[in-house]
């Protein structure tokens, strides 16, 4: 599972720039989770866009 805390992001876009194909920024400017998200294909773009997080906003646990 993978989600952003939104109390956390301050949408700088990174996770968005990594993998696209998991996150966008909402209307709001914070970093989300897409529906469709692609998360186990872009496993590992997922880890470092989390690593990547300034504010660690980017939960990632893993079954």
């Amino acid at each position: 599972m993978v989600k952003v805390n939104k109390d956390a992001c301050i949408g700088c876009g990174a996770c968005q720039a990594i993998v696209s194909d998991v996150f966008d920024i909402d209307d709001d400017g914070l970093a989300y989770v897409l529906e469709d998200a692609k998360i186990e294909e872009n496993i590992d773009d997922v880890k470092e866009a989390a690593d990547n997080c300034p504010t660690e906003a980017i939960i990632v646990e893993e079954n």
